[in-house]
C-alpha cells in the first residue's frame, strides 16, 4: 500500500474545506439524494460524498456504509484529489500497488473505485463524489459523465451553503453596526438637544433685551441663529425617529381612516389655499395607529411643503384588497426628477428641491416612512411627473381575523 501524498497547497486547501462548515455535520437530504441516485444509476453498493480533513476522510453522505469517517492515509479519495483527470478510477485495487495491501481492500473488499474531485470556485479539491464496488468493473462514457455531472451539483450545494453562511454573518455584522449607530445617534442627540434649546432661548432673550441696541443686521443674525437651531433640532429628532422606526410593536387599534385624517390635517394648521380630498368611502382600519399616523404625517407634510402651485391639491385614497390596506397620496406639487425616484427612500438621500419656505430636506423622512411601512407588513413605491405631481402608494397588512 502507498499512502496518498499531501497536496502542495494543503494549508490553503484545508482552510477552504473548513470555510464551508460541513465537517462533523449531520446527514442532509440534498447530499443523500445524490449518493442514492448515483448508486442506483451506476448499480454500485456504495456511494459517498467526502471531505478530506487533516487526517481523516469525512463522509458527508454515505450510501451503503454505516460509518461517517475513515483514516485519510488509507483513503482512495486522498489519491483522487491529487488527480488532474476529471475522474479517478481504480478498476481492480488488488492489482494496484497503491491499494493492494490497503485495509479497505483486504478487510472491506473495496475492489473498484471511481471518484470525481469536488473542485470549488477557488480551484481547491475539497473531497470527492465517489462510488465503490466489491468486484472489478469499468465505467462506460455515459456512466463517467453521470458521476461527473452529479459531482458538479455537489459543489453547487457547497457554494450555496457557503453563500448562505456569509449572508448570515453579514446580516449579523450589519445588525451589530446598526445597533452601535443607534446608540451613537442617541448619545449625540441627547448631548446636542439641550445646547440647541439653550441657543433658541438665548436668541429670544438677546432679541428682547437688546432689540433697541441692535441694528437691522443684528436682528437678522439672531433670526438666522434661531432658525438654524430649530433646523438642526428637527434634523436630530428625525434621525432618532428613523432609528426607532423599526421597533414598532403590534399594538393594534381599530379606527376610522377619515377620522384619523381629519385629526392629522388639524395638526398641520394649514394657512395656504389647499384642498385635501379624503377617501370617498370611509374604511375601518385595524393596525398600529401611531405608526400609520407617522407615515401619513410625513407624506402629507411633504405634499404641503413641496408645492409651488397657487392651490395645493392632495388626493388620498384607502381601499381594502385581500389582506392589505392600499393607500395612495397624490399631490400637484413640484414632483421628483426621474433620476431621483429610485433613491428617494435611501437614508440621507435628497432630491435637491427647496420647500415652499426655501428649506432643503434632510433625506431622513422617506427612509423612516419606508421602515414604518415595512414594520406594518407592507411596501411603498413612488411615481412622479416632474413639475406636475407625485404619488406615493403604500400598503399595510391587515391582521388575521
Amino acid at each position: 500500500m502507498i499512502a496518498p501524498e499531501t497536496p502542495k497547497n494543503e494549508a490553503a486547501r484545508l482552510k477552504s474545506v473548513r470555510s464551508y462548515q460541513l465537517l462533523d455535520t449531520l446527514p442532509e437530504e440534498d447530499y443523500d439524494n445524490i449518493t442514492s441516485l448515483v448508486a442506483n444509476l451506476l448499480d454500485v453498493p456504495i456511494a459517498l460524498v467526502t471531505l478530506l480533513d487533516t487526517d481523516r476522510n469525512f463522509l458527508k453522505s454515505h450510501f451503503g456504509v454505516s460509518h461517517n469517517s475513515s483514516p485519510r492515509d488509507i483513503s482512495f479519495c486522498g489519491h483522487a484529489i491529487l488527480s488532474e483527470d476529471a475522474i479517478f478510477i481504480i478498476e481492480d485495487a488488488r492489482l494496484d500497488d497503491r491499494f493492494k495491501d490497503n485495509p479497505l481492500v483486504a478487510e472491506h473488499k473495496a475492489i473498484f473505485y471511481a471518484g470525481v474531485p469536488l473542485i470549488n470556485t477557488d480551484g481547491f479539491s475539497l473531497g470527492t463524489l465517489c462510488v465503490l464496488d466489491n468486484k472489478p468493473r469499468a465505467l462506460n462514457t455515459k456512466e463517467k459523465q453521470t458521476i461527473i455531472t452529479l459531482a458538479k451539483q455537489v459543489v453547487k450545494l457547497f457554494e450555496l451553503r457557503k453563500n448562505n453562511l456569509e449572508l448570515i454573518e453579514t446580516r449579523e455584522e450589519l445588525k451589530i453596526q446598526n445597533e452601535r449607530l443607534k446608540g451613537f445617534a442617541g448619545h449625540v442627540s441627547h448631548d446636542m438637544k439641550m445646547p440647541l434649546a439653550n441657543m433658541i432661548i438665548t436668541s429670544d432673550i438677546l432679541k428682547k433685551k437688546y432689540e433697541e441696541k441692535l441694528d437691522e443686521k443684528g436682528i437678522e443674525y439672531l433670526g438666522n441663529l434661531k432658525r438654524a437651531s430649530f433646523t438642526l433640532s428637527e434634523y436630530i429628532s428625525n434621525l432618532l425617529e428613523h432609528y426607532e422606526s423599526d421597533k414598532i410593536e403590534d399594538n393594534f387599534e381599530s379606527f376610522s381612516i377619515n377620522h384619523l385624517l381629519e385629526h392629522l390635517v388639524d395638526l398641520f394648521q394649514i394657512n395656504t389655499n389647499c384642498e385635501i380630498n379624503f377617501p370617498e368611502e370611509d374604511v375601518e382600519i385595524v393596525c398600529n395607529r401611531i405608526a400609520l399616523e407617522q407615515i401619513l404625517l410625513n407624506l402629507i407634510g411633504n405634499s404641503l411643503k413641496y408645492n409651488d402651485k397657487e392651490s395645493t391639491i392632495i388626493d388620498i385614497t384607502c381601499k381594502v384588497a385581500n389582506n392589505l390596506y392600499n393607500f395612495s397620496i397624490t399631490d400637484n406639487g413640484i414632483g421628483i426628477p426621474e433620476d431621483k425616484l429610485e433613491s428617494v427612500f435611501d437614508l440621507f438621500s435628497t432630491v435637491g428641491n427647496l420647500d415652499r419656505n426655501g428649506n432643503k430636506g434632510h433625506g431622513i423622512g422617506l427612509s423612516t416612512v419606508q421602515n414604518l411601512v415595512k414594520s406594518l407588513g407592507g411596501s411603498i413605491a413612488v411615481n412622479s411627473k416632474f413639475g406636475e405631481k407625485t404619488t406615493f402608494n403604500f400598503t399595510v397588512a391587515r391582521p388575521e381575523a
